[in-house]
Formats: structure tokens, sequence, C-alpha cells
């Protein structure tokens, strides 16, 4: 059956959905109102998408249009706006699935309410939970509203992507109409690890899993409905803007392989003196695993399609694979298929993790079979050779921090000390106040000592801990956003004093007992250095502990074994002061830019061990 002038145009967003997308048009195909048209907009899907939807674009009310590139949701939905002929809108993500009624009561809502421009249905989610209208804590779904064709346009990728789809484009319609709910379930939000608000979402998802399933290449504005908002575009802009700086004659060509954690930037080091940079990127990363197209530019991303052949292709010098866990199964795979080529293996956190996960045999053997390994503590370099004796003597080996910032975060002047006159100590934790507990917080307020929390997500996952710790230190805990390298210096300096992880540790100077905390160079030591900060943490004396050692050989740590000692050491202004001052004028060792040097005198004496 032909209409020349469809009720209702339904767009369908898809990307690498062939497994859902037949569900949804068999939805579709089943409602109750006929006169609908579908505008498919396959968002540049690597998947079947094409050959499943082929079998459904005989009929003339469906017509299928495929990006060459993954443009985002926004683009998506205004592509399928703009070809659509109806005075309604409907949409249905091709995950979703509507109920035979679905288009037809919502038609009807709006034919009843002139004043409306938007109508929702209920809807069920979750595969066994029901909302007769919009579902507490969520915006309205996709799949439960039909509105009026307006000349709004949806937030595009260049604009902004987040998961609320209220601020994306609902809030643009309301000052049209009222939005009227029908009040009956008609459609289903179906959940799966692949929804899109999931893929956003920390801590299970983030900027990073976003990056790597839409293969995005481009730096995003970035905001999701629980965390903070990330602005690549503006971050990152000075770094992109400039050109690639020419190979050195001597200049190496690095191939990173795996995930760059934090401060990925830090690696433009190394491409600033002269060494070109590659990127292969392990898939499903964590949010803080950063992954490739890297948003700070000037890395060449070879294809996951074909890797293999693009490494014969590059030729790399050196292979530098990095940092974390996630990564370790990949960087084993790509060890074993480029026998010959020099290759590093980079390792931070953590071993206790890869026993859990059962990928210690990969860590081992990334261990042993590389051509070169890099510990990021001293600490963590000794450990493992209790676990393989002899292992830092067979071969290359190095010892480097692999979150530090790149230089450039440092050039800011300190802030005055915000909170002097009223004659308490304010001290700060850039993120988890890991180890301190509410009792610690009111026992320090009982001093006059304040702590600052920032960071939002955090906070969503504290708020027991939150709420607990007010009660008990009111007027002492004070929340605040997260703050970005760009503000680091500005931001913490203004405090006394900053908290590394507080804990007791228990190896009583055996190594071969050391837990993570004792091993790990926790990523907020070098926030704190740019601020120069002194950084707060357990004595621990007697103990072998990675930050304790570096902290007391630097002179930059204020250590205690109670809060009654913490506190006379920070009322002691000149003390403090003093602190101060030496992380101030060693801040530099916390830079990646600094130990670059080190670094490819390192990559050279690899490569001339195996060549």
């Amino acid at each position: 059956m032909s209409y020349s002038i469809p009720s209702v145009s339904v767009v369908i967003p898809t990307f690498e959905q062939a497994r859902f997308i037949r569900r949804a048009l068999d939805s579709l195909h089943a409602q109750s109102l006929v006169d609908w048209e579908a505008i498919i907009i396959d968002d540049g899907s690597p998947d079947e998408t094409r050959e499943v939807v082929s079998t459904y674009v005989d009929d003339e009310r469906i017509r299928y249009y495929r990006l060459k590139k993954n443009q985002g949701l926004g683009h998506a939905l205004n592509e399928g706006i703009s070809k659509a002929n109806a005075p309604l809108i409907a949409y249905l993500p091709s995950d979703d699935v509507y109920y035979r009624d679905h288009l037809r009561s919502l038609k009807m809502r709006l034919d009843k309410e002139a004043e409306a421009v938007l109508a929702y249905s209920g809807i069920r989610y979750h595969y066994n939970r029901h909302s007769t209208g919009q579902i507490a804590g969520f915006p309205l779904q996709l799949v439960q509203c039909l509105h009026r064709k307006t000349a709004a346009l949806w937030l595009e990728r260049a604009e902004l992507e987040s998961d609320d789809l209220e601020r994306l484009y609902w809030a643009q319609l309301r000052p049209l109409g009222v939005f009227t709910g029908t009040g009956s379930i008609t459609s289903e939000w179906v959940s799966h690890p692949l929804q899109r608000h999931k893929i956003m979402q920390e801590p299970e998802g983030g900027i990073n899993p976003f990056r790597s399933h839409y293969r995005v290449d481009e730096p995003l504005r970035f905001h999701t409905s629980v965390g903070h908002s990330i602005d690549e575009v503006e971050h990152y802009r000075n770094m992109r803007k400039r050109p690639d700086t020419p190979r050195a004659g001597d200049g190496l060509k690095i191939l990173l392989v795996g995930e760059l954690a934090y401060n990925a930037d830090r690696v433009l080091a190394l491409e600033e003196q002269g060494h070109s940079l590659y990127g292969l990127w392990m898939q499903r990363p964590h949010w803080y695993n950063t992954v490739g197209p890297v948003p700070f530019g000037h890395v060449e991303d070879l294809s996951r399609g074909n890797w293999r052949e693009a490494i014969r292709q590059i030729q790399p010098d050196v292979i530098y694979a990095l940092l974390n866990w996630q990564a370790v199964p990949f960087a084993h795979e790509v060890l074993m298929a480029t026998r010959g080529i020099p290759f590093v293996w980079h390792f931070k956190e953590g071993p206790f993790i890869c026993l859990e996960k059962g990928t210690w045999p990969l860590l081992i053997d990334l261990h042993q079979q590389s051509d070169g390994q890099i510990f990021s503590s001293p600490e963590m370099r000794d450990w493992f050779d209790t676990v393989v004796p002899g292992l830092s003597l067979a071969k290359p080996t190095h010892v480097l921090d692999g979150d530090l910032p790149k230089r450039d975060w440092f050039d800011k002047a300190r802030s005055p000390l915000c909170y002097s006159g009223d004659g308490e100590i304010h001290t700060v934790s850039p993120g988890r106040p890991i180890g301190l507990h509410p009792h610690h917080v009111a026992e320090l307020a009982g001093y006059g000592i304040h702590l600052h929390f920032y960071g939002e997500i955090t906070h969503g996952q504290w708020l027991q801990w939150i709420e607990k710790t007010e009660g008990m230190a009111p007027g002492y805990l004070h929340l605040h956003p997260n703050v970005d390298q760009s503000r680091w210096t500005q931001e913490f300096s203004q405090y006394d004093a900053g908290w590394l992880h507080l804990f007791t540790s228990s190896n009583g100077g055996e190594i071969r007992r050391a837990g993570w905390d004792d091993l790990n160079y926790p990523a907020r030591l070098s926030t704190l250095a740019v601020a120069g900060l002194p950084m707060l943490q357990k004595a621990n004396d007697g103990a072998l502990v990675a930050t304790q050692t570096l902290t007391r050989q630097l002179g930059v740590g204020i250590f205690f074994d109670t809060m009654d000692q913490l506190a006379a050491q920070l009322r002691d202004r000149g003390q403090l002061q003093a602190v101060r001052d030496r992380v101030w004028q060693q801040r530099h060792l916390f830079t990646f830019d600094h130990h670059v040097p080190e670094l490819v005198d390192f990559f050279r004496r690899v490569i001339g061990s195996v060549r």
C-alpha cells in the first residue's frame, strides 16, 4: 500500500546493531497505524546492517541511507528529520521495540491536544520494569516519543555529545508546547551492554569507551548526565593547531600499543624531540584507558582491521606497549605477532588484578619475552624479581611512572592561599579520598583542618561517605567539581597540603609481602606536585612503600601516625612553607618531558640489544 504523505515519519538511527535492527523493523511493521514512513540512518556501521536492512526496503515506506563514517546521534537524527515527509516525527533506535498500538496512541494524543508539541508513551525497560511515563533518573527516551516537526535541530557532535536527551533536543521543544503522556506502555527501551548511555557513563563507560566504539577521530565536547564536562576541543587546541614536528635525522619510529591511561598527551614530548609516533589501540577500553584516535593529534593510527600488515608497512624502530591490566591481552597478541621488532613493555596497574582476571600468564610472558621492560616504581621492579628471580637483570630494564603529565601544564603561577585569613588548615584530595574515613575527617575537624574533595564522578560513587562525613564534621568537608590539567596549579595551590592515598602498610619491610598500595605511584602525585603541595601520607616506618621512599628522598612529604601528629606539623607554618618550597622547586621531576631523554636512550639500548 502506498501513501503520498504519511502521517508519521519514523527516524531509525543505527550503528553496529545488525543483530537488533530486524526486531525493531518487525515491530514497526506490526503497527496498527499503517500510514508511516521509516528513514533508516546508518551512522557508518562496519557490520552487516546494510545486508539485514536490504530484506526490508522492498517496502516502499522504508528508506535506507548510510553515512560514510560515524558522525554521532545528533547528526543522524537531523539527517532523518530533514528527509521526513510527515508532520509528525517518531524515533525507533535500532535496538528498541514498538508494541502494536504505539504510533496510533501517540498520534491520537497529539490530535486531541492541539497545544501539545510532544507525546510520550509508557515504557518497558531493564526487561522487567515499567514506567507509565518518563523513567525516574532518565530523560524521555527516543523510542517513547512522537513530536510535531519543527525547525529545532538536535545538538550534533561538534557542539556536544551527551546521554542527556533533554539537553540535546527536548529542551528546545518545550517552549513550543506542552509534553503530554499517553499513560500506556507501548514501547520498550531494550537493555544491553552496548546501549549508548551505558557506553557513555562512567564508571562502566566513559569518553574512551565512547571514542573507541564509535570510531571518533576528532576531539570531543563530552558531558554525561552523571559526569563532569570534558572539552577536548579547547583543552588540546594549542597542541592540535601546531604542525607536526619534522622527524629528526636520528628520530625513531615508535609504535604505541595498548592504551595511555591518564595524562595521555605526555607522549607528545617524544614527538617534539623529532620521533614519529604511531598508535595501535586495544578495544573495549575502560573510561581511564586513553585510546586513539588521540584528541591531541600528532599520532598516526594504524587500522585495527589489518594491523599486522600495517606494522610491516611502517617498519617501526621500537614497539612501546603500555600500560595497565586491560591492555595485557592485546599487548601480548602484538608481541607474539611481531617477533624481531624491538618490543618494550611498560606496566603499571596492576599485577594483582591480572592474577584476579586470569591474565597473569600473559603478563609474565610480556615481561619475560619482551626485549625491554619498564616498571612504574623501583618497588614494583623489586616485587617482580620475587616472582621471576633475576627478571630485572635478564634484559634492559628501566623505571618510569606511567602517568606523568606533560610539562605544558606546569607553566602556571601559584595562587595565594585562599583561606589564610580564617586561621585554619585546608587540605585537598584531587579525586577519591582513599583511606580517609568519616571519623578521620571528624578528628581533623577537631584540630581545625578542612578537607576539600574534587570530582563529580567520585562524589556520586561516594554519596554515603559524604553524607556520613558531613554529619560527623559539619562545615569541614567541601565538595568541588573536577579540575582538568590546565587549572591544576591555579586551583590546588590555594590549599596548604594534599592527600595521597592513606593506608597502613603490613609488609614489614619484606618486598614479597607488598601490596598494590605499597608498589604504586598514584596519578595524583603529579597533580599535587604541579601545585607545589606537601604530600600527606602515613609514616609506615619500617615498611617498603613506593610513595614514602620517593617523597622522603625529595623532602616533599609530611608523614604521620596519628591525626594529632599531622595537626602539629600542619600548624608549624615555617616547616609547612619549607616543604611547599621544596615541592615547587622540584616539580619538573614529575613531568614526562623531564624523563624523555633517558627513555629514548633506553629505547636505543633495547634496539641495540636486538640488532
